[in-house]
């Protein structure tokens, strides 16, 4: 009896411990859907993620102001560029990228909200564990609220504040760790070269449904 209390109290002591800032796997791939508040933008689609070389392929379905597009893009943080391409015309557009890379996950400095369980929580297996987190965006202009898995550090959701759409709610779902097709972090070679560059000013992501 006396073994069993001991190792209750363990466990209830390792549940009780408050989780802390977290970096999901470097590599990912999965799907994505994005939401504004305004309800003038929605996203759907597939993503690839490569934290190590700082890139990201979304491939999607956008809608704005009731108007719908096809969008390839790769957003290479590091180049600071945004490659726009059109597979079926084998054409490329190289744009000036302004914006900071912000790995998935939860940054240091983030405030911790709450943990839950999504699904069934009276039986195990039943139910994901998931922390949901708040701080500043790198500007620190905009709050962010983002929620990731207790074990792996999966993204779940990942919500934040723009002037354009008010509140941008994305949620991922069918992650898979690792990379299903690296050659979709290059760009293809119709693309422009390394020191050919559009005279457009610089943009953010969200800039380019506008």
């Amino acid at each position: 009896m006396n073994l069993f209390v001991v190792f209750a109290c363990l466990l209830a002591g390792c549940l009780a411990q408050k989780p802390h800032p977290c970096k999901s796997p470097p590599l990912l791939t999965g799907a994505v859907t994005t939401t504004s508040q305004n309800e003038k933008l929605f996203i759907m689609g597939k993503y690839l993620y490569d934290a190590l070389g700082e890139r990201i392929r979304l491939q999607e379905l956008v809608t704005l102001d009731n108007q719908t597009a096809s969008l390839d893009i790769l957003l290479h943080y590091k180049q600071r560029v945004i490659y726009e391409i059109n597979d079926n015309d084998r054409t490329c557009k190289k744009i000036p990228l302004k914006a900071e890379f912000m790995p998935f996950g939860v940054p240091d400095g983030a405030t911790f909200v709450a943990q839950n369980v999504l699904g069934d929580s009276s039986k195990p297996g039943d139910g994901l564990l998931v922390n949901t987190w708040t701080g500043n965006m790198p500007s620190k202009a905009e709050k962010f609220l983002t929620t990731v898995t207790e074990f792996g550090c999966i993204p779940i959701t990942f919500s934040y504040q723009t002037k354009q759409y008010g509140w941008l709610w994305t949620y991922y779902f069918d992650n898979v760790i690792g990379i299903t097709d690296p050659n979709l972090l290059n760009p293809p070679s119709y693309c422009p070269d390394e020191d050919t560059m559009t005279d457009e000013e610089p943009v953010g992501f969200f800039n380019l449904f506008l």
